[in-house]
Parts: C-alpha cells; structure tokens; sequence
C-alpha cells in the first residue's frame, strides 16, 4: 500500500467505525471548554466530566471565577492532578480575559497560547471545536497511533503534528483527530492492547511494533 492508499484506508475505516463524532469534554461555550481541556492535561475525559459541574456551578464565566480564591478552585479540581499548576491557570487566564478580550475566549492560537497554562494542544483544541477553525490537536492516543501506523516517526509531539496535517485533509482535521482518539481508547490503547482486534494496525501497521507485539505475546503465555 501507498502512504496515500493508507491514510485513505484510516478515513474510511474511521468513518465507518464512528460517522459521528462529539467532543469528549462536556462543555457549554468557549470559556467552559477552554477550561476543561486545560484540566484534561494528564488526567482522562471522565474524571474531568465529572468535575466541571462542579466548578461550573460556581463558576462558569470569568467573572464568575475571579470571585473564588486560587486555593478555592484548587481545592474543587483536586481529583484531576495537577491541581496547583491548574488552578493558578484557571484564576491567571481568567484575569486576562477580563483585562484584555472584554471576558470572551479569543478565536486566534496566538492570543490562546499567550494564557497562562494553555499549550498548543489546549489551543488547538479551542480553535477545532469551540471556533470550527482547522487544527490537529496531537494527545498521547494520537501520537501513539500514527507511529504505529508507520505514518509518524514518533520523533516529537510537534513532528506528529506536521505529519497529520502534510498527510490528512485540511477539512476534516477537526472530526479526524476526535475519531483517532476514540479508536485509540478502544481498539489502539497504549496497554492492554489487542492486536486481533485492532484492524487498523492489523493492515498498515509499523512492522517493528506488530513484530515486538508478537514477541512480547510468546513470552506472556
């Protein structure tokens, strides 16, 4: 198979597996998910899901959120880890929606990187989902994913990302990296992975990852 022959086997298999996609992250503007993509950073969706609400209820505006103390909004995010760094985040961030873009979220990667404790990644997540501007958030599935589908050289994050959006139409970048995520949680998962059924690596995959996944199989049982 041509690297094009494959890229258009992963859309297709992708589209089959999931025609539908919806962000992960409960949110309810750019503001709620610029918040929760930033305490998604080393934990999962689910424990995240399960927090915001209670922020939110407090909190769901940068008004909102100036009113609780660092310590109050660390003491509520908690089970997501990293919880000081975030919550100094969350209050520094929200000062600066204030004081320079009237308390809106901004629509450019520019002003979203310049925010305290926000990444490209956390950018990039903003622009796809909350403005429908094309980016290719790279998580760890993602990278794990292209470099086992031999598309990748697993080299850097940053690597990972060019080769996405040099491989992957521009147009679907959007709905393509929820899907590759979602593929990777089921079928690609950096433990417990299953090969039989992983059909996607089954047919392209790096031939030196499927070789050590057989050998390390034999050595299991």
């Amino acid at each position: 198979m041509t690297k094009q022959e494959k890229v258009a086997f992963v859309i297709n298999k992708l589209n089959e597996i999931y025609p539908k996609v919806a962000i992960p992250l409960d949110h309810r503007d750019p503001y709620t998910l610029l918040i929760a993509v930033l305490l998604s950073a080393q934990s999962t969706d689910k424990k995240v899901n399960e927090i915001t609400p209670i922020l939110f209820k407090k909190a769901d505006t940068p008004q909102k959120m100036l009113t609780l103390s660092v310590e109050e909004i660390r003491e509520i995010i908690k089970p997501v880890g990293l919880s000081p760094m975030k919550a100094k985040g969350i209050y520094g961030l929200s000062e600066i929606l204030l004081e320079k873009h009237d308390g809106k979220v901004p629509a450019s990667f520019e002003a979203l990187e310049e925010l305290p404790a926000v990444g490209h990644k956390t950018a990039s997540v903003v622009m796809s989902q909350a403005f429908n501007v094309p980016a290719f958030p790279v998580d760890t599935h993602i990278h794990r994913l292209m470099y086992r589908w031999n598309l990748s050289t697993g080299k850097s994050v940053k690597q990972t990302e060019k080769d996405a959006k040099r491989l992957f139409p521009k147009e679907i970048w959007n709905k393509l990296h929820i899907q590759i995520i979602l593929y990777g949680r089921e079928y690609c998962p950096a433990r417990g992975w299953n090969l039989e059924q992983d059909e996607i690596t089954q047919k392209i995959g790096r031939k030196s990852v499927i070789q050590a996944y057989h050998k390390n199989k034999k050595t299991r049982k």
